[in-house]
């Protein structure tokens, strides 16, 4: 039987976090990692000089549609986000403008996040978050998630897989350090796209059904 030959992945853009002034205390432009010409705008932050940005990939097992069906429902973030205990619908109907009220689960230095949802965009698949309150120390938290199609391994099962980018700017605390914030957020996303993983390709394995 003839193999088929993987779909060649998207044009590919590399940016980096780069100062946009030669004083070092000027606002930066931050975006990381090598992503798709067509939403690496998305993934373009301005960071100030009490600011931190960073940026985590997760490759998933399953098309880009299925991970979508998670990653699009702003009311349900529960599903896959682990940190997450519940959340309420405090305006809107999950379109961009939605407003949500996100209870953390205990151990964590927060209680509550109030989010508004920036962006959603089911062609390019981009959603993108602002955190505007709340009891947590994130403060000025803005997330921005990008999924695309990448290529099978050779020796995977599964006929398509994706790669999820995901890229946040965030305020420091008062009393850490730029690398503490980043370390600290850059494990929680870690954990979530992790969980995002096994929660779509547990739905793939089931015929790409949606969240309930």
């Amino acid at each position: 039987m003839p193999r088929t030959a993987p779909r060649p992945s998207p044009p590919q853009h590399r940016i980096s976090c780069r100062p946009e002034g030669s004083d070092g205390a000027a606002s930066q432009r931050c975006t990381s990692h090598d992503v798709p010409d067509a939403v690496a705008r998305h993934h373009e932050h301005f960071v100030g000089p009490q600011q931190c940005c960073s940026v985590v990939v997760q490759p998933i097992a399953a098309p880009v549609d299925t991970v979508w069906s998670v990653v699009r429902r702003f009311d349900q973030p529960q599903v896959y986000k682990r940190f997450v205990k519940s959340c309420d619908v405090l305006d809107g109907d999950g379109d961009v403008g939605t407003l949500r009220e996100v209870r953390v689960v205990s151990g964590l230095p927060a209680v509550t996040s109030r989010e508004r949802l920036e962006i959603l965009d089911d062609e390019r698949h981009v959603l993108s978050f602002r955190v505007v309150g709340g009891e947590h120390r994130l403060n000025n938290y803005r997330s921005v998630t990008t999924l695309h199609p990448a290529p099978s391994p050779p020796a995977a099962a599964a006929n398509e897989h994706t790669v999820v980018v995901e890229s946040y700017v965030v305020d420091i605390p008062d009393g850490n350090t730029r690398d503490d914030t980043r370390v600290f957020v850059d494990t929680i996303v870690r954990l979530n796209l992790r969980s995002l993983a096994r929660t779509a390709e547990n739905l793939a394995a089931n015929n790409g059904g949606a969240p309930a």
